[in-house]
């Protein structure tokens, strides 16, 4: 079993940034997956950014990407969303997630089995 917990959601300027946190606990493996989706309101979830647990095979949304960085801290057994240039566009819930078993694209929603509850985002213009 593998527990993520997000943080570090806020309310923030257009322009602005904010570091996001997904603390990771259980028992992971290097071929695990991390992603981060969002979901605004009235919207779809949707995909954001994705790493292994090893550290490659790093991707991004394209509305995101050059604003948006995912990373890793081993030792702290964290991931990261460094999220800049906000725009009111990126206001959502953002979630992270863990697949342990990727089977399809590491884009797509239903490969990950472990959620976390979620963390918002409130970009004002």
């Amino acid at each position: 079993q593998v527990q993520v917990v997000e943080s570090g959601g806020g309310l923030v300027q257009a322009g602005g940034s904010l570091r996001l946190s997904c603390a990771v606990s259980g028992r992971t493996f290097s071929w695990y997956h991390m992603g981060w989706f969002r979901q605004a309101p009235g919207k779809e979830r949707e995909f954001v950014a994705t790493m292994r647990w090893s550290g490659g095979s790093i991707d991004y949304a394209d509305s995101v990407k050059g604003r948006f960085t995912i990373s890793r801290d081993s030792a702290k057994n964290t991931v990261y969303l460094q999220v800049n240039s906000l725009k009111p566009e990126d206001t959502a819930v953002y979630y992270c997630a863990c697949a342990s078993s990727l089977r399809g694209a590491a884009d797509t929603i239903s490969q990950y089995n472990y959620w976390g509850q979620g963390t918002q985002v409130t970009v004002s213009s």
